[in-house]
């Protein structure tokens, strides 16, 4: 039985068990974190792990990816303010010896769950695109593909507003030494940094090239087929605007006459059957990608290790700590199970927001592309750090 049916079993007995339950235990934490993080959502005791009853094949593969992320979950900061490098102390040791074949068993005895706010969980979709490229410009290629640029900063402290949660702004210093905002999309696309001999590549094509930005990694494959990994390595400061929200709120979107499903698929058509229009369109995702090469053996996500397909989750690090199991039940089985959080994006935004990696090839493609899933999620803390959360 494969993957995925396994995962769609399991989690339509869990979300039985759900239904069946009543009201859940109360909460480790009322809303007395800051603003935007999980303790301020609320943090709440989840049933028994053990009624996940989680496939020995998902827990396998999860356990490979939650064993790659232990080295840097030890040593960073956990923005969700929900564990301390301590509390991962034990399942990282356990994790580098611990047989694959008694995967499930692992997650089961080092973790509990809970709950942030209400659980209710909406899950999209990544792939690692592959797209026509070259690392030297030539006929055909004329799409730039930059890394961050020199005169990319953060302003010094007050030379310009604090962000929200109290960092410095990206932008950059003009030539009277006043720190402004650094070139949007489409000062980029009309040559604010060409003629600086930064492009480490060349895209065919702007609509590929504009979705490769969106998934934040991917690969160049050229005419003679040798390719080139491209990872993330910044951007620019402006916040990520999805097209498809601007398409529906124009009325490209729907299932009227006319209009388009809004999968990444009929998006892609749509812009390339109007290219005027498609161009304006992009250009109103203000937000620009820089690239690096990356000679790994999978894209690297935020945590600084490589993302797995069918295995990597990207999340908000404010409501979920980066490198821990999440669980989904979803209304798409393809989705449902267990995932390791290891991974940002611009879109992916508060409580229960999920972007599930699928890893490369069209199969991956036409997931990702089409994934919109919902349902309930539930994270997967070390033992000993939900009693702590509950003294504070």
């Amino acid at each position: 039985m494969g993957r995925g049916r396994l995962r769609s079993l399991a989690a339509l007995a869990f979300a039985l068990i759900l239904a069946s339950c009543g009201k859940l235990v109360p909460p480790v934490t009322g809303p007395v974190g800051p603003p935007g993080t999980a303790l301020a959502a609320g943090v709440f005791h989840g049933p028994p792990i053990t009624d996940l009853r989680i496939a020995s094949d998902d827990a396998a593969t999860a356990l490979v990816s939650f064993r790659e992320s232990c080295p840097r979950l030890m040593a960073r900061s956990d923005a969700s303010r929900l564990t301390s490098p301590g509390d991962w102390k034990l399942p990282c040791e356990a994790a580098r010896t611990w047989p694959a074949a008694e995967a499930s068993s692992f997650f089961t005895r080092f973790f509990e769950l809970v709950r942030v706010g209400d659980g209710n969980a909406f899950a999209t979709g990544y792939f690692e695109p592959e797209i026509a490229g070259v690392r030297r410009r030539q006929q055909g290629f004329d799409v730039p593909i930059y890394p961050v640029p020199p005169d990319l900063v953060r302003a010094k402290p007050g030379d310009a507003p604090p962000n929200p949660d109290g960092s410095q702004p990206l932008g950059r210093y003009d030539e009277s030494g006043k720190f402004v905002p650094y070139y949007d999309r489409a000062a980029i696309e009309d040559g604010a940094l060409m003629g600086k001999g930064l492009e480490i590549g060349w895209a065919a094509d702007p609509a590929d090239f504009f979705f490769l930005q969106v998934q934040g990694s991917g690969r160049l494959r050229a005419p003679d087929g040798t390719v080139m990994r491209l990872g993330y390595a910044g951007q620019n400061g402006y916040p990520y605007t999805g097209i498809g929200s601007v398409m529906r709120q124009r009325g490209l979107i729907g299932s009227g006459p006319g209009q388009i499903s809004g999968s990444m698929q009929s998006i892609v058509q749509w812009i390339r059957a109007h290219p005027d229009e498609g161009r304006e369109l992009m250009r109103q995702n203000r937000s620009w990608i820089f690239f690096r090469e990356n000679n790994g053996d999978g894209p690297v996500g935020a945590l600084g290790v490589p993302v797995r397909g069918r295995s990597s989750v990207a999340v908000d690090p404010k409501y979920v700590p980066l490198g821990a199991p999440v669980w989904l039940a979803l209304d798409r089985p393809e989705a449902n199970g267990l995932w390791v959080a290891q991974d940002t994006g611009g879109a992916i935004k508060g409580a229960n927001r999920f972007d599930t990696f699928w890893g490369a090839g069209s199969e991956a493609k036409a997931i990702a592309g089409g994934m919109s899933g919902r349902g309930k999620a539930w994270l997967l803390l070390p033992k000993g750090a939900i009693e702590r959360l509950g003294r504070k």
